[in-house]
């Protein structure tokens, strides 16, 4: 692990089954991530995915590449271009800097086909709690 070191890719495919589960298991019920014709009547296409979810998917991109002793310090992201069904968002990382060893800092990206979805860092220590 150093700095400059560039993930591997993870493309997840967006599906509408994706998007109303990770509203529901993150109790966001607002209708715009699960009600195809509300979301159509606040000016969306189609339903899409909250912050929750692809905070949830930016933590398992990482802890999936760095192993199960992985401990999540701090996530900060941004969203972009909204996830809609039938897309897919590439996620990628690289690490930016190397705290203490067994700390590192990953700048993450995540794309889909109208732009870039997700931006923003993760803190992870590689080692497992301290």
């Amino acid at each position: 692990m150093n700095a400059g070191d560039a993930l591997p890719p993870l493309e997840i495919e967006i599906t509408r089954t994706l998007i109303v589960a990770g509203a529901l298991a993150s109790r966001d019920y607002q209708d715009v991530h699960h009600d195809p014709e509300a979301a159509r009547a606040k000016g969306s296409p189609d339903v899409f995915m909250n912050i929750l979810t692809t905070n949830g998917l930016v933590g398992r991109y990482l802890t999936d590449h760095f192993g199960p002793t992985a401990v999540l310090r701090k996530v900060a992201i941004r969203l972009g271009a909204p996830n809609y069904p039938g897309d897919t968002m590439v996620l990628r990382g690289r690490i930016e800097e190397i705290v203490d060893g067994d700390t590192a800092v990953v700048r993450v990206t995540g794309d889909n086909g109208i732009g870039r979805h997700v931006t923003g860092t993760v803190t992870v220590t590689v080692g497992g709690p301290a």
